[in-house]
């Protein structure tokens, strides 16, 4: 009779996770692992091979990489959420739905009990657990980086490396990429190691998603993004034809066509939930595209004060996600505003794509709100330039309001 304990392991076939395999083996627990394929580039039947030698009872990698491009990356581009005005959420993003996931499976084998690798210190272990909790309230969570019976085993990399080699486990060590990566359809991250020193140039072999800018073509892609209610639908490629409409080939376009053109660099230094601040490098080069292009074609249907508004929304809407609230009653009420803000937001964007760059050249929508008679110089049409004269008036008020006061206060000597 099996009495060991069945543990669902998110398990990527790393030095962590393959240590607290054998760790929870040892143990006495049933371990189930469970790789999530959100991606990154991975020998997904080494990582099989892997766990299974190690000791896992069984191996599910699940393909979920469709999923996170129609249901979590295209409604946070419909809200344009970026964290702290420059991260496009790359890692944040994929959390919730490799912790539904992770789930699900435990389900399926009578298990409550799921066992992660993240840190204590970093952002993921709130995101994957705010999610286990929110999904699954009689969930079991092991974090052995928070447990002190793994703590006091493994003080470092060092003792997890002698481990290692201790019980036969194949880990690939190398002091040549001294840091940390994350990596999925959306992004690659880079932080940690070497790069905690903020002032320490990243060489240019830390990146793998994006070409220099210095190195990019010297010439100007050009392309067509279509949107349907604030959701893309088509990239044509006007230099040589391409075309492509399903969500993931799509997604998967827009990420050749930013490596290709050095896209979607960025170097920061941000404030992580835990209190801490961190430095790290991303690589996210069709969401940078298609970011630049869904902001545009907002400008041209969306309602001003609804823009004002929905703006307001991203801010916090971003902060969740990065957070690890993505399920949660808030964000339910958030989406649903964006939701509703992106009905009439179509048409189709027109691009050019130059070493590093992103540049609109023209935008056209069946749901235009640009009246060019309006708007022109040139055309006095629907617009009686005299009634500019009392708008200016009335805007005043308050202005000459205020300076009359600041005045009285000067003259006070106040």
């Amino acid at each position: 009779m099996n009495d060991k304990k069945k543990v669902v392991l998110a398990y990527s076939g790393g030095l962590d996770t393959s240590v607290i395999l054998k760790w929870l083996i040892e143990r006495n627990y049933d371990v189930i692992a469970y790789v999530a394929d959100v991606g990154q580039e991975e020998d997904f039947e080494a990582v099989e091979k892997k766990a299974l030698a190690i000791g896992a009872s069984k191996v599910y990698i699940e393909n979920l990489q469709e999923e996170l491009v129609t249901d979590y990356i295209f409604p946070m581009f419909k809200a344009n959420a970026v964290y702290e005005g420059q991260y496009l959420l790359g890692t944040a993003i994929a959390r919730p739905l490799i912790a539904k996931r992770h789930l699900q499976i435990a389900h399926e084998h009578g298990t409550h009990c799921v066992s992660h690798g993240a840190t204590g210190k970093g952002n993921d272990q709130v995101r994957f657990e705010l999610a286990y909790y929110a999904l699954d309230p009689e969930v079991e969570v092991i974090a052995p980086w928070k447990m002190s019976e793994f703590l006091d085993e493994f003080k470092g990399r060092p003792d997890l490396i002698a481990y290692a080699k201790k019980h036969g486990i194949d880990v690939k060590t190398t002091s040549a990429k001294p840091y940390s990566e994350d990596d999925n359809i959306l992004h690659i991250s880079h932080e940690a190691g070497v790069l905690e020193s903020p002032e320490y140039e990243a060489p240019e072999d830390i990146y793998t998603k994006t070409v220099s800018p210095e190195k990019a073509p010297d010439r100007v892609t050009r392309i067509k993004i279509s949107f349907k209610d604030g959701v893309p639908i088509r990239v044509e490629n006007v230099e040589d034809g391409t075309i492509v409409e399903t969500p993931l080939e799509l997604f998967v376009y827009l990420n050749e066509l930013g490596k290709t053109n050095g896209i979607g660099r960025i170097d920061i230094v941000e404030n992580r939930f835990v209190g801490v601040k961190s430095r790290g490098i991303y690589e996210t080069p069709g969401g940078t595209i298609l970011y630049h292009a869904h902001r545009d074609i907002e400008g041209i249907a969306m309602d001003r004060e609804v823009m004002r508004l929905r703006d307001m929304l991203s801010a916090k809407l971003s902060e969740l996600i990065y957070n690890g609230f993505w399920f949660s009653p808030e964000m339910e009420f958030l989406m649903s505003a964006i939701d509703k803000s992106q009905d009439i937001i179509d048409g189709q964007v027109f691009l050019k794509l130059y070493k590093g760059g992103v540049y609109v050249t023209g935008r056209q929508s069946p749901s235009s709100l640009y009246d060019k008679d309006l708007s022109s110089m040139d055309v006095e049409g629907g617009f009686d330039q005299k009634d500019a004269d009392g708008f200016i008036k009335i805007n005043a008020i308050r202005l000459m309001a205020h300076n009359a006061i600041t005045r009285k206060r000067a003259s006070n000597g106040k």
